[in-house]
């Protein structure tokens, strides 16, 4: 089926189906109508001149900057002033207009990064949505009105920025109380900060850059901002060189966990240390002790499903100067087998890579100063436009439909069928230990989307209309047909977007 307003009109017999915010579709259509609600009340309050950028998710809610300073006062002011929208039960009001129109609308409204998304849109109308006097363009469908956007809280931050946070399946359908990651939000500002140097803050002006056949400079620029964090962290873990024995590298699924730890590694011997690599998934448990999700089906993203007493033994009598017969994973089979011998020399020491390396129920028997513990995630910054964010999530969803396709031959739609799995066991076993780590690294290359809309969009063609996927396909469609297509001839071998396109030199 295909989701559709609440006001569409009905002309044929039809199943209907209403959904609630625990459904990831309609959490993204409230969520629109939220920043949509914020951003009038925001210029109710404070003037027709003021507005909010919508920066990036953190914690279940979104970072989001003002461009007049604010403090706590003025954020119980807007939360007042959202509530009483709400109670007016105004309208939010599909409005299709010709594509020039609209340019010529915000131009008025000196929005150039809006403007510039109508520009490379090939459709002759386009659909805005009008609240009170005012008209904006998103990304998604829209509630009908306001009357339905009470469940809502704003939480000051900063002179510039609050937090609003909502409802969301993965966190019970609850508002969750924001907890600060200062880490992850540092790593935001330093990227964003970048961006704005190299005057690339949304799709649009990347878009420029790829039309006038600048994009090879943006990639050399792009991939040696990542290799330079990659060079600090090495330097880092060098100056710990005489505690340090275990290097931990987790994140969530598609962050180029594999690639960040190879390219770590030459980084590592090139001080003259020799790292040596692990995989914790080697470590699973064989299939028929595996612990099965609520659909029966094995899981693999829990930690349970993880040998864990035989990880934390032999990685203690490695430490300790013993030999090991490391376990080797088939999946195929679904058992280990025991065949790699392994001993650590006087210079060796461990790199394990795996998305449970930074939880505390792992390696409690060896001392917390012997480990160096690095989170790894593709923290998009590029945006849309200012109301308008990239998903961190649909940017490694989007990566790994990709992969699973070219490396792994899995299918579209058991990518998107196991990728509601990957993320509850993500949002239990990962996120909650993001705090953890000495270091983080942002995966997300600013020109990737670009290339993956090469990739990817062939794959979500081939999804059928009667998939159960098919809304969230039509949904990524209508997100990569706003970027130029970019080829991957110029990025090299040893890029974190090779380990997902094809091509990477670290096999």
């Amino acid at each position: 089926g295909i989701y559709q307003e609440l006001n569409e009109v009905i002309t044929k017999p039809c199943n209907i189906d209403f959904f609630d915010l625990l459904d990831s579709y309609t959490n993204k259509v409230y969520v629109s109508g939220l920043i949509y609600l914020t951003i009038y009340s925001f210029k109710e309050l404070f003037g027709e001149k003021a507005d909010i950028k919508v920066e990036h998710a953190i914690d279940k809610g979104l970072y989001i900057e003002t461009n007049i300073e604010i403090d706590e006062n003025s954020v119980t002011l807007l939360k007042e002033k959202m509530q009483e929208v709400i109670n007016s039960r105004m309208d939010i009001t599909k409005v299709t207009i010709n594509r020039l129109d609209a340019i010529d609308y915000f131009k008025r409204m000196d929005d150039d990064a809006k403007k510039g998304i109508m520009k490379y849109n090939s459709s002759s109308n386009i659909n805005l949505y009008r609240l009170g006097y005012l008209y904006n363009y998103f990304y998604s469908l829209m509630p009908i009105n306001t009357e339905c956007l009470g469940h809502f809280n704003l939480t000051y931050l900063n002179s510039n920025g609050l937090i609003l946070t909502f409802p969301t399946k993965y966190s019970g359908g609850k508002i969750k109380k924001y907890q600060h990651h200062p880490q992850i939000f540092e790593i935001f500002r330093e990227y964003y900060t970048w961006a704005k140097i190299m005057n690339i803050e949304n799709v649009t002006q990347l878009n420029e850059i790829v039309s006038k056949g600048n994009i090879e400079d943006l990639i050399r620029i792009d991939e040696t901002l990542q290799s330079m964090r990659l060079l600090e962290i090495a330097r880092d873990i060098f100056s710990r060189k005489n505690k340090v024995k275990i290097i931990l590298v987790a994140g969530p699924s598609s962050s180029g966990k594999t690639t960040t730890c190879n390219k770590l590694s030459m980084y590592l011997r090139s001080f003259g240390l020799n790292p040596v690599m692990l995989s914790m998934d080697d470590f699973f448990l064989d299939h028929k002790d595996k612990p099965r999700n609520e659909k029966g089906e094995l899981d693999f993203e829990s930690i349970y499903a993880l040998d864990l007493k035989l990880f934390d033994e032999q990685i203690k009598r490695l430490l300790d100067g013993e030999e090991v017969i490391a376990p080797i994973f088939n999946f195929v089979t679904g058992e280990k087998s025991f065949k790699k011998a392994l001993k650590l020399q006087e210079n060796d020491f461990l790199i394990i890579e795996g998305i449970h390396g930074l939880n505390n129920d792992i390696l409690n028997n060896i001392d917390q100063s012997k480990k160096y513990k690095i989170y790894i995630s593709a923290l998009t910054e590029l945006k849309i436009d200012k109301h308008n964010r990239i998903s961190t999530t649909d940017n490694r969803l989007l990566r790994r439909i990709v992969r699973d396709n070219k490396t792994r031959g899995t299918s579209i739609e058991q990518t998107l069928e196991q990728w509601q799995e990957v993320r509850i066991g993500e949002e239990q076993f990962v996120f909650p230990y993001q705090d953890e780590a000495d270091a983080t690294i942002n995966s997300a290359l600013i020109y990737e989307l670009g290339v993956l809309r090469t990739y990817a969009e062939p794959l979500l063609y081939s999804v059928k209309s009667d998939s159960p996927h098919y809304n969230d396909v039509v949904r990524l469609l209508k997100f990569l047909q706003l970027f130029l297509t970019i080829p991957s001839e110029s990025i090299p071998d040893d890029s974190i977007l090779r380990e997902f396109i094809g091509g990477s030199c670290f096999k």
